[in-house]
């Protein structure tokens, strides 16, 4: 009996409670770090995914605007070939006017006269309700952007730079150039000192 009772002395029983208690911690801090780093990876996804809706949604916004500026250039400037023709109508309207003028010492009681101008004023009206209008070259600057310069001649009744005859009406279709106003310019010196460099093509 005395030995076997050495013998449970010499050989204790495992403590089977303290090593699960021990396992216990390590799993759980293990599963916490794999739920932190898995809920991270889901806010960086979700970021990324809201930054490409963002993106998109300005990229659509963006191409709505440009498809309405060119929808909107395309229904103000189609008619510019048209309109062109048409200018070539209203300056032989105003050659035969002149041509009609010329001589003629009675204009009031001259019917000619009366028709040419009644269907001016009605071209320059429906040239009006598509936005086409005459440059106004009376008086004014030389200026490139709506002036072409056939001619200079020195004068000293106009200053410098200014138009000092107009040899072909210019016209512009809503914001843009539609054709440019032939004149005369005042100047003792080169066009390219009264004109300067030339402004920017705002032509149709």
């Amino acid at each position: 009996m005395a030995a076997n009772n050495n013998d449970d002395k010499k050989s204790p029983k495992p403590n089977i409670g303290e090593d699960h208690d021990s396992a216990v911690p390590s799993g759980a801090a293990e599963a916490a770090g794999t739920a932190e780093a898995e809920t991270e990876r889901l806010k960086a996804e979700n970021a990324e995914l809201l930054d490409r809706l963002l993106r998109s949604a300005a990229e659509t916004e963006n191409m709505r605007k440009r498809g309405e500026r060119t929808t909107d250039e395309a229904r103000k400037y189609a008619i510019s070939d048209f309109a062109r023709e048409m200018l070539t109508v209203a300056d032989n309207l105003d050659r035969a006017m002149e041509a009609a003028v010329e001589g003629n010492t009675d204009t009031k009681a001259d019917p000619l006269l009366a028709g040419l101008d009644a269907t001016q004023r009605l071209l320059a009206k429906s040239l009006e309700k598509v936005g086409i209008r005459k440059i106004q070259c009376g008086g004014a600057t030389f200026d490139p952007e709506l002036h072409e310069a056939v001619m200079e001649i020195k004068d000293t009744r106009p200053p410098d730079g200014q138009i000092a005859q107009v040899v072909e009406d210019g016209y512009t279709i809503q914001d843009k150039l539609l054709r440019p106003a032939r004149v005369v310019v005042a100047g003792s010196g080169p066009l390219a000192q009264t004109a300067g460099d030339g402004g920017a093509d705002r032509s149709v």
